[in-house]
């Protein structure tokens, strides 16, 4: 007796679920290392935007759309929720802790589980998608992290504001193949490179995606219904269902 996965699952659900085992092993060595951590959520984000290069190339399966979601959960919602847990627990005590340790990372979860739920449900076919995509959220989390810029108090601010920004109506456009490339090969180089190197670009890293995250709604290029981009231009139409898995959606 086979397992019922074999032969209905095609390669791009095959890296799909690796991202979500990436996501487990992030969330287990956050416990005694985040620099570890936060490298596993970047390559989690990798294998999340290789997913869709796949998908187009070689097609997807009907349970596609559903898995990447689901492994999101894990590499995007409890991974980077754990390594905040974690920081905050061994900086803080009492109260505080108990809210930025435990509190605010399960609200961070819960944010992250409706904004994929809303994003399969709603956006995963269209250009663009509403409230930021878990992976930017846990791409600032990590990089921040490698960075070596973010405090207690700071992961705190910030953990709550990316926990909110998911489930607003703000439009975030899919970023264009050339940006997604560009932001897979800087996440490479800050997940491989040692010492000041990996910092370098794990701040250039933190650039962009910050970049994108303030400023993508309103100035970032989006596709039209021709082919042609432009700010503030309506997404095309008859987009492939198997482009919609790019990392930068959900």
């Amino acid at each position: 007796m086979k397992p019922r996965f074999v032969g209905r699952l095609s390669l791009a659900d095959v890296v799909t679920v690796s991202n979500a085992a990436v996501g487990f092993l992030a969330a287990a060595t956050a416990t005694f290392d985040v620099g570890l951590a936060a490298r596993l959520i970047l390559l989690a984000a990798v294998a999340d935007g290789l997913d869709g290069v796949l998908a187009r190339r070689y097609g997807s399966s009907a349970a596609g759309e559903y898995l990447d979601s689901l492994a999101d959960v894990a590499s995007f919602g409890v991974a980077p929720a754990l390594l905040v847990s974690v920081v905050v627990e061994q900086a803080w005590t009492g109260v505080p802790m108990l809210v930025g340790a435990y509190a605010l990372p399960a609200v961070f979860v819960s944010m992250a589980v409706v904004r994929l739920g809303l994003y399969t449900a709603y956006d995963s076919h269209a250009a663009e998608t509403e409230g930021v995509p878990s992976t930017l959220a846990a791409t600032v989390v990590a990089a921040a992290t490698l960075a070596g810029v973010i405090g207690p108090a700071l992961v705190v601010a910030v953990t709550a504001i990316l926990a909110m920004l998911m489930t607003l109506t703000i439009t975030y456009p899919d970023l264009h193949a050339q940006d997604a490339l560009v932001m897979g090969a800087v996440q490479v180089l800050a997940i491989a490179l040692p010492g000041w190197y990996g910092e370098g670009f794990a701040f250039a890293l933190l650039f962009l995606s910050l970049a994108y995250l303030f400023l993508g709604p309103w100035f970032y290029w989006r596709r039209t219904s021709t082919g042609d981009s432009g700010p503030g231009t309506e997404p095309g139409a008859g987009r492939d269902a198997d482009a919609d898995r790019d990392a930068d959606g959900a």
